[in-house]
């Protein structure tokens, strides 16, 4: 057990008015009003209202030609707008879900911080882990209900598993990298469980009712002289040398220090499977809820690395080095780097009620 203090113990908008015929033309050799002045402005549908020649009455009042080409253009105009309108129509519609559903997290969120919570500073890391939670949850929802695998990184679920995994056999057993306060009794634990539920479910998914939609020729990360699909590989296994060279000693426990080390780093990298997954996208459109996915993924990793700014000096070895910290420091910060661009086009596609499209595919349109 550590005794640190994040231990445990421790305008022209109608048709304008043309000029109004000249009364009487000449009298005692005034000109009529309103001769031959032009009319103000463009009627209706482009047309325009010429004055009469001066003479006054008995002269009817000249229409220009181009009324009966707008009006035979007005269908075409017409149908452009319902098509514009009923895109805009599905991306309100797709826009109000999305609240509703972020809304309800962070409604859960304040409920659990004043009720299930000390009110510590260390809630962050219970924060972070609920995000992650959240979107797995959505990824669940999204492969479920559409039936398909299409846009999803199975390398990604694999290291995202092994992350949750790792993670529970050391917080189980012990206690010194569990959050200071109450929810760090048990709620911290019931969340990470469940993500490591929701994360399985979505492989399976993915890889048996839904096999056929899964996109294994874009989910090529890693591919190289390994066997299909075991690309992630590459990362699992460096960051796992790493953490057994150097990792923090708040259980006094090898193993378990060891693992809680190896979930830190290796959440560093597991989501690059998946943003490489997104740049091999020929459409460059990131589907709706892959993208709230990943957004509460990266929302978890912005909770805990502000947690870890302030607490990095806790994770030090039994020699009293600091590296451990600066390490889980340095690889959270590289992976929310990584991120940023994902973050600036979610922020746009959300403000805008539109798709995520990536920058180098800036052309391509449509709800997912």
């Amino acid at each position: 057990m550590s005794d640190g203090p994040y231990s445990r113990y421790g305008g022209g908008g109608g048709a304008g008015y043309g000029g109004n015929p000249g009364y009487g033309g000449q009298q005692g050799g005034v000109p009529g009003y309103g001769g031959a002045a032009p009319g103000y402005g463009g009627g209706y549908g482009g047309q325009s209202y010429s004055a009469p020649a001066p003479g006054g009455y008995g002269q009817q009042p000249q229409y220009s030609q181009g009324a009966n080409e707008n009006f035979g253009a007005a269908p075409a105009q017409a149908d452009d707008y319902h098509k514009k309108g009923g895109k805009k129509s599905m991306a309100l519609a797709a826009l109000n879900k999305n609240v509703i559903m972020w809304a309800g997290f962070f409604t859960a969120s304040l409920f659990v911080y004043f009720m299930m919570s000390g009110g510590d500073f260390s809630f962050l890391m219970t924060y972070g882990a609920m995000s992650r939670m959240f979107g797995f949850g959505i990824l669940n929802v999204k492969t479920f209900m559409s039936k398909r695998a299409t846009g999803v990184s199975v390398k990604t679920l694999q290291l995202y598993c092994l992350v949750f995994f790792f993670r529970l056999t050391s917080i189980i057993r012990h206690e010194g990298y569990l959050p200071y306060d109450k929810s760090g009794d048990w709620l911290y634990h019931v969340i990470e469980i469940l993500a490591l539920v929701f994360t399985a479910s979505a492989l399976w998914g993915c890889m048996v009712p839904f096999k056929q939609t899964y996109q294994a020729d874009q989910d090529k990360f890693g591919e190289m002289n390994v066997p299909p699909g075991a690309g992630a590989v590459y990362l699992a296994v460096p960051v796992m040398l790493l953490a057994v060279f150097v990792h923090p000693n708040l259980n006094s426990d090898f193993v378990s220090d060891v693992a809680w080390t190896y979930a830190m780093y290796l959440e560093s990298v597991a989501l690059v499977p998946q943003l490489f997954m997104f740049q091999k996208q020929q459409s460059g459109v990131v589907e709706l809820l892959t993208a709230h996915f990943v957004a509460a993924l990266g929302f978890g990793r912005v909770m805990e690395f502000m947690f870890w700014v302030y607490s990095y000096h806790e994770l030090a070895t039994s020699a009293g080095s600091k590296l451990p910290g600066y390490l889980a420091l340095f690889s959270q910060f590289m992976q929310l780097v990584l991120m940023l661009d994902f973050f600036w086009y979610y922020y746009l596609a959300v403000k805008n009620a539109t798709p995520l499209v990536l920058p180098s595919h800036g052309s391509a349109m449509g709800i997912v």
